[in-house]
């Protein structure tokens, strides 16, 4: 039963509707993937003044949802039933005595996933350290610079250190890994850790209630500032303003400061000139995404997190066709165990090319010559810029020779429009790579493996 609130917000009475309308919000905000796995399984149970009660399948459930949608579910609850309103999780745990029900934290923010310093919450996710965090070629000198000013913040030539890439690459990890190796090293060092988009918020709530210079001088007052997503300060200019001499006060006193973005310094167009200068003082370093030797460690350390046991044979098949990024990864390992656990099935060959197929859902394309190119290159780790050269190394012919064959195979492509994409070669060209890859199948069985493999990994984010 729905009666008017004096707020114009809506009172809901009853669980089922309640949560109902948190849902319609949350399947509007994540992807229908992640919405299937991680929220349609959440049951409402009963609500009790301003907390809503509900229950989820396991611990481990629990963790994920805390984790990764912690704001979300915080600010839907909020807006459904009021800036007071609760969440309250009961979780479903399996033991030998059967079913039992453990009572979790009420409030959405835990205070206990965060580091406390003094007067401010540093809001360093504690899960993200070194320890943790997978070293591969791709995030070699990104790591290594985080890993010195730890030791030494701000007496570096790393500062700012400027760590830039893709989305789901492990940016966020490392930066908040520098701020929790800071803190270990000396606890007293002042350290804060947000997004540039949380940093934006407070700059409008300060003048809204005439307090600027104190938050400026909050700022000012850090040992270490790490801003996430600095790219989202594009557009905004009374606030590129601002933290441009947040940043020159704290630069000129020896502070250390941490950014990330999705692009290096030079190409956020729309940014302050001043402040595109200024992220170049230090150290730009890029996070490339992991080959699969990197791929196949992640998933294997993930696994080992979650207490999950997985032959080798299923993690090397999901790193070998999940290569776009690690928050990937762990998705495919995550909706992996999600419905092995929920259905009550084992975690075997059928499920993993199941849960494959689904997360290649999200990012189909078609099947061209660019494409084909793209997925041989990232899976035999060649530039896409060498496949087109005049180059006899071995394994770039060999990228070279398996991009024609497959393209023959599965586009439409004339010979002549693949040898043009290839560097301008002709057709004859073309022809001999086909008639190397055919011959080689025919005497080495681990080359037709290979083929195989790409052609499974092709079809999967194009069918």
């Amino acid at each position: 039963m729905l009666n008017a609130h004096s707020s114009n917000k809506q009172i809901y009475s009853e669980p089922t509707i309640i949560w109902k309308e948190c849902l319609k919000v949350i399947k509007g905000n994540v992807t229908l993937m992640t919405y299937n796995t991680w929220f349609l399984p959440i049951k409402p149970l009963e609500l009790n003044g301003n907390t809503l009660k509900v229950q989820l399948p396991s611990q481990f459930f629990w963790e994920w949802i805390d984790e990764h949608f912690n704001t979300l579910i915080s600010k839907t609850i909020h807006d459904v039933l009021g800036s007071d309103s609760k969440l309250a999780y009961i979780i479903n745990e399996e033991s030998d005595s059967g079913s039992h029900f453990i009572s979790k934290s009420s409030p959405i923010n835990k205070v206990t996933e965060k580091t406390k310093q003094k007067n401010f919450e540093s809001h360093l996710n504690l899960r993200y350290t070194f320890e943790n965090f997978i070293k591969g070629e791709g995030n070699q000198l990104a790591r290594a610079a985080a890993l010195a000013i730890s030791d030494n913040p701000g007496g570096t030539s790393f500062n700012p250190l400027f760590i830039y890439g893709g989305v789901g690459l492990g940016k966020t990890h490392l930066i908040q890994a520098a701020g929790n190796k800071i803190l270990e090293i000396n606890p007293d060092k002042k350290v804060i850790y947000l997004s540039s988009d949380t940093f934006t918020v407070d700059f409008v709530e300060s003048i809204q209630s005439n307090k600027i210079n104190e938050f400026s001088n909050f700022y000012r007052g850090m040992d270490v500032l790490i801003i996430d997503d600095i790219q989202f300060l594009i557009g905004k200019e009374k606030t590129q303003d601002l933290f441009f001499h947040i940043f020159n006060t704290l630069h000129q006193a020896g502070k250390q400061i941490i950014l990330s973005s999705d692009k290096p310094p030079k190409e956020l167009k729309g940014l302050d000139d001043r402040l595109t200068s200024r992220f170049q003082w230090g150290l730009s370093a890029d996070i490339q995404p992991p080959e699969l030797e990197t791929r196949i460690a992640i998933l294997k350390r993930k696994a080992n997190d979650y207490g999950m046991n997985i032959s080798s044979e299923i993690l090397e098949y999901i790193a070998s066709n999940i290569t776009n990024n690690i928050r990937e990864l762990e998705g495919c390992l995550i909706k992996l165990l999600a419905n092995a656990s929920l259905n009550s099935v084992a975690i075997d060959f059928e499920l993993a090319k199941k849960i494959v197929r689904e997360i290649a859902t999200d990012r189909k394309v078609s099947v061209t010559v660019e494409n084909i190119t793209k997925i041989v290159c990232s899976y035999l780790n060649i530039a896409e810029n060498k496949i087109r050269d005049k180059t006899r190394k071995k394994e770039v012919v060999l990228a070279r020779q398996l991009a024609m064959y497959l393209s023959k195979e599965l586009t439409k492509s004339s010979l002549k429009s693949i040898g043009l994409q290839f560097g301008g070669r002709d057709h004859s060209t073309v022809i001999h790579a086909c008639n190397s890859i055919e011959e080689s199948m025919v005497r080495d069985p681990s080359m037709k493996d290979l083929v195989k493999t790409i052609k499974t990994q092709i079809e999967l984010v194009s069918s």
